[in-house]
């Protein structure tokens, strides 16, 4: 290619909402929160449609209000963990998701409720010769503060020096 492209103008220009932290860079009890945001009765169905979850306490308001516990339909479960993790998902190249643990719905989250999410840094623990094991919490809250989901998430994360952890 020729060095006039876009393609090579651009390369060394950084991406817009990426991170490159390293395992090194971790540092434990560190918290972190997002931005807010309310969940729409349109998303929320999309979300059930997308998933094919109808049940009558997410997707059917008469059976919500005349026979439902709570007298108002509820977001699904999974829309509040991804809604949630996903306002603190940092685009960092050099980490990669290793799984999910503890998770729980602590409360319930309505159609219109306001969500916010609180990231701390727990654990971090040398794993792999080129990536360590990192362990976050997420608790989802909703406004004004009512904790509804609660979870810890195990990433693996590149070191900057890997001589440095070799076993």
């Amino acid at each position: 290619m020729s060095e006039n492209t876009p393609i090579e103008q651009h390369k060394d220009i950084p991406v817009y909402n990426t991170e490159e932290w390293m395992y090194e860079d971790f540092k434990i009890g560190q918290k972190d929160r997002s931005i807010r945001r309310t969940i729409s009765e349109g998303e929320a169905m999309l979300f059930n449609g997308l998933v094919l979850d109808m049940h009558p306490y997410v997707g059917d308001q008469v059976f919500a209000e005349e026979d439902g516990l709570f007298g108002k339909r509820l977001v699904a479960g999974a829309m509040v963990f991804s809604l949630g993790l996903g306002l603190m998902a940092n685009n960092n190249v050099n980490t990669f998701s290793y799984g999910y643990d503890k998770l729980r719905f602590i409360k319930p989250v309505f159609i219109d409720d306001t969500i916010y999410t609180v990231r701390t840094h727990l654990n971090k623990i040398p794993k792999y010769n080129e990536m360590g094991l990192i362990t976050v919490s997420y608790e989802v809250y909703k406004h004004p503060g009512e904790l509804v989901l609660y979870c810890e998430h195990l990433q693996t994360v590149k070191y900057r020096n890997p001589e440095n952890f070799k076993k």
